[in-house]
């Protein structure tokens, strides 16, 4: 593969330390063409899907690319806002704040946010960093749990358009955070916050997003992870185990997938005589499609319909002070030995986005 054209190397030019946030995705309008775009190129990742390749192709753009779109795309009109898809609306913020919240703490980088899949694209993004002036970029996955499905996806697209530059910048990758104590903090506060507010419900449901379970006997890492997670967290809320529990959802396909499931789960707690739940998201760090439509419309209609009374859905972390402060954190701790701090490197960045500006290209 050919290298792309970039500018000529200028000497003497100031190096500068960038940020990229990384979340999954969203398509670019919740209608059946967008979605599907959005869905062959999240599905045709052979991270994401691990069956034959001839096969699931077969499947993939036979059967699935033809009937999926149109439901998913009512689905997403469901939790669609003014602004757009919640997870971008999401992602966009917490980008905005995660510079904010690095300066107050004497760190001045540069930060971007991308998707893996739709737009703006990892590669995309980086394109813009290095015509600014970046030579140096920490990529930062908003996926606390580390999985080849997810953690290790970003890589590939940031390794893929790596295959393409001839300067490449210093590269460096977070691969997980699922035990960080501020992270941690952030869940108990959430929880906390609703309880102090709105009482506790008969259980605490943690719900993780679900990956096949031969990921975890090839040697996946996630679903020990997702366990961590949920046993600090239940002992930073001084739980008793049989007061939480941990749920995986949005299986796809008939393969077995993590278990328990969330619905099933939620449905037998119904059928118990358990009339109160709160459902929290724990892995999923902005409010998108399957925190919305999937747990606090699906999940709670079939809880209510067991028997259920109560269904409390706790909102993602967001734009949660606690979690942007354990996210500047984790973020701190891997820029560490990059010059990010001092008035050579601050005025380095503000020239970069003075070019930037003069070229129509900071957006």
């Amino acid at each position: 593969m050919p290298f792309a054209p970039e500018p000529p190397h200028r000497h003497g030019q100031p190096s500068t330390t960038a940020v990229v946030l990384c979340n999954l995705g969203t398509p670019d309008a919740p209608t059946p063409a967008a979605v599907r775009r959005y869905l062959a190129e999240f599905l045709g990742d052979r991270r994401v899907v691990e069956i034959p390749r001839a096969l699931w192709l077969l499947i993939l753009h036979g059967v699935i690319l033809r009937t999926r779109p149109a439901k998913s795309a009512k689905k997403y009109a469901s939790i669609w806002t003014a602004e757009g898809s919640p997870l971008k609306v999401w992602t966009d913020k917490q980008a905005k704040l995660l510079r904010g919240y690095l300066g107050q703490r004497g760190h001045s980088v540069e930060l971007r946010y991308a998707m893996r899949y739709g737009n703006p694209s990892i590669a995309s993004v980086l394109d813009e960093l290095k015509t600014q002036g970046a030579t140096r970029v920490l990529v930062l996955p908003l996926y606390p749990q580390y999985s080849a499905t997810t953690t290790a996806s970003v890589v590939d697209a940031v390794g893929a358009w790596a295959r393409t530059v001839r300067n490449l910048p210093e590269l460096r990758f977070v691969n997980r955070y699922h035990d960080d104590p501020g992270y941690i903090d952030a869940l108990a506060r959430r929880v906390s916050d609703h309880w102090q507010m709105n009482g506790r419900a008969e259980r605490l449901v943690l719900s993780f997003h679900g990956v096949p379970k031969r990921t975890l006997t090839l040697g996946d890492p996630y679903h020990c992870e997702c366990l961590t997670t949920a046993r600090l967290l239940g002992e930073r809320l001084d739980l008793a185990k049989d007061k939480f529990l941990v749920t995986f959802q949005s299986r796809l396909g008939r393969a077995e997938w993590l278990q328990p499931y969330t619905e099933p789960t939620l449905i037998a707690l119904a059928k118990q005589g358990v009339r109160s739940v709160d459902l929290i998201c724990p892995g999923f760090t902005s409010d998108c499609l399957e925190t919305l439509e999937e747990i606090d419309q699906q999940a709670r209609a079939a809880f209510l319909r067991s028997g259920g009374t109560e269904f409390n859905y706790l909102p993602c972390l967001n734009d949660q002070h606690e979690w942007m402060a354990a996210l500047a954190a984790v973020a701190i701790r891997h820029l560490q030995g990059w010059p990010t701090t001092g008035r050579a490197h601050a005025v380095a960045l503000d020239a970069q986005r003075q070019r930037a500006l003069a070229a129509g290209a900071l957006r």
